[in-house]
């Protein structure tokens, strides 16, 4: 495998600015990916934020295997001492659950503020996490419109902005955040896959080539029925090109075109309920 390597130098930048913006907040609210749990979530980020209380939303659990992604509930609870949700920017059913569990965590924050003779106000809290793991869509839902801007690849939030979800809740949505150093290549490996890095930090053929290589060791079946391989067949681009019939120049199978189908796939949920962290 081509190693990642990556810098984003604007997302260095708004993890300065979020520092900043910390005494501002009661709560911060950790946004990461269901499918790759321990991958997408800010490394050290108890550095970052200090004492503030979290609580970890892991978005697009309607994509994820659910049954192994809470085995790894248990590491991360251990691991954060934080309350975790599965939740899905696509269902609204837990918006309550979600806001009374960060209006809960901020009320050691406005018990303070009462007590020194102020005026009780809504729970302020900040939402963090890697890009493209649906930070500004769990917003969008929690407010039930459209406010914050969101986008299919990585880093599309830029500037901060408050919203205000019900009179109990304001949130801060803030720009994803990537470790400006380099994550081990597993991980990078893992968030190439949910496009949480850029596609100029890698080349699209060599990761899907080892995205195959992980589907095979944990869910073959799902290859299988999706592009046709046989049972003992070898799963590689060449072959989901020659299935799917893409072919290049000089009548050779167009692997790059297979691999983008594949990513793509992947990423809308096409090739069923994965978890992709071991």
């Amino acid at each position: 495998m081509k190693f990642i390597h990556w810098y984003p130098g604007h997302i260095a930048k708004a993890e300065r600015k979020l520092k900043e913006q910390l005494n501002l907040v009661d709560v911060v609210v950790e946004v990461a990916d269901a499918r790759i749990p321990l991958s997408s979530m800010y490394p050290d980020l108890k550095d970052l934020i200090g004492e503030k209380p979290r609580l970890i939303l892991m978005n697009k659990a309607d994509n994820a295997d659910i049954d192994r992604a809470k085995i790894y509930t248990d590491i991360i609870k251990t691991k954060t001492d934080c309350d975790i949700l599965y939740t899905s920017a696509k269902d609204s059913r837990d918006i309550n659950k979600i806001i009374n569990k960060i209006a809960d965590l901020s009320k050691p924050a406005i018990t303070k503020l009462i007590q020194k003779g102020l005026l009780p106000r809504p729970a302020r809290a900040m939402v963090i996490g890697m890009p493209n793991v649906g930070k500004s869509s769990i917003i969008n839902k929690l407010i039930k419109k459209t406010k914050a801007k969101t986008g299919a690849k990585a880093g599309v939030t830029r500037q901060q902005q408050w919203v205000r979800i019900n009179p109990r809740v304001d949130l801060l949505d803030t720009p994803g955040i990537i470790p400006v150093k380099q994550v081990e290549q597993s991980k990078a490996l893992r968030l190439a896959f949910v496009d949480s890095i850029g596609e100029n930090a890698y080349e699209l053929e060599s990761i899907a080539e080892e995205f195959l290589k992980i589907m095979f060791r944990l869910y073959p079946e799902n290859i299988i029925l999706k592009y046709g391989f046989e049972e003992n067949e070898e799963f590689s681009l060449i072959g989901i090109a020659q299935k799917r019939n893409l072919i290049g120049q000089k009548s050779s199978p167009d692997t790059l075109r297979a691999a983008s189908m594949l990513m793509n796939d992947f990423r809308d949920g096409k090739l069923g309920r994965l978890m992709l962290d071991e």
